[in-house]
């Protein structure tokens, strides 16, 4: 295991050797260390299935259904998940990155002790997305997505675009948006209650306000 640190959130995640692992392109059973490359898995219907200690790189697992189960100490790379729905699975000390999730549904998904980096999330909707762990999101772009009742305290969002992105009953006390473009984000003020942002960040922030509130400003 590797830990990467991320503003103030330490990631615990796995630290996989391709020589130690078996290439395959059979999910039938799940998989346990396991190597994959380029798998054509575009619509799998996948129910209960756990995916262990694998390497994964440049699959298709677009349009795909996933209920239960989940991902646990896998290293994700370069994988299309758009379109995708994910239904009450887990993702467990994972690292996910330049991955596309445009317009996936994540759906009662539990994370911890994931990295997300690089990856596109544009039209994506998380309901009910929780953190139980450490999770941070790098370089990610987020436009035009939206969550809902969704519980991420304490989460890295660095260097994210969240032009678009609309948040309705959230969670994100203690969540650090450094560096993030959070300008035509879409949400109610108290969503944002308690997060950490860079001064560069504040007019940003004021033209959030000054929407929210519905003021009218005038330069007179």
């Amino acid at each position: 295991m590797r830990t990467t640190t991320i503003g103030d959130v330490k990631v615990l995640l796995p630290d996989l050797e391709p020589d130690d692992l078996d290439n395959t392109t059979d999910l039938a059973d799940g998989l346990t260390e396991a190597l994959v490359e380029g798998a054509a898995w575009h619509g799998a219907q996948l129910e209960d299935l756990s995916i262990r200690s694998s390497l994964i790189t440049g699959v298709d697992l677009s349009e795909s259904t996933w209920e239960a189960g989940g991902l646990y100490g896998c290293e994700i790379t370069r994988t299309e998940f758009s379109g995708a729905t994910l239904t009450g699975i887990s993702i467990e000390r994972c690292a996910i990155a330049g991955s596309r999730l445009t317009g996936t549904r994540l759906i009662d998904v539990r994370l911890k002790d994931v990295l997300f980096d690089g990856c596109r999330f544009d039209y994506a909707t998380f309901q009910r997305v929780t953190a139980v762990g450490s999770v941070a999101f790098t370089d990610c772009t987020f436009t035009n997505g939206a969550w809902s009742s969704c519980r991420l305290p304490r989460t890295a969002l660095r260097s994210c675009d969240l032009a678009g992105l609309e948040l309705d009953s959230c969670h994100l006390d203690g969540t650090d948006l450094w560096g993030s473009r959070l300008r035509g984000l879409k949400t109610p003020l108290d969503n944002l209650r308690g997060v950490t942002l860079g001064e560069d960040q504040l007019p940003d922030l004021t033209q959030l306000t000054v929407a929210a509130l519905g003021l009218t400003v005038r330069n007179e």
